[in-house]
């Protein structure tokens, strides 16, 4: 018997990933400003509103990557 949309859509996890959490969390606690983060199987890609913040932000590339506990590439993107 095939499962309805209601019943997948029941008992999946809709909660952030941890590491799109932290990610989020360092560069608010740091720089006082809201990311949007996208998470891939390989890569996280963070979209932020300014160069000025991005180009910042590659200098924290592996703070970052330490407060989310990964090893996948960090992309940063301008809004």
């Amino acid at each position: 018997m095939a499962d309805s949309l209601f019943d997948i859509l029941a008992h999946r996890d809709f909660s952030e990933p941890t590491e799109m959490a932290a990610i989020k969390e360092y560069i608010h606690d740091h720089f006082q400003t809201e990311a949007e983060v996208i998470t891939h199987e390989f890569e996280i890609i963070i979209v932020v509103p300014s160069a000025s913040l991005a180009g910042v932000l590659r200098f924290h590339v592996r703070k970052i990557q330490a407060a989310a506990q990964t090893k996948k590439r960090l992309i940063i993107r301008i809004r």
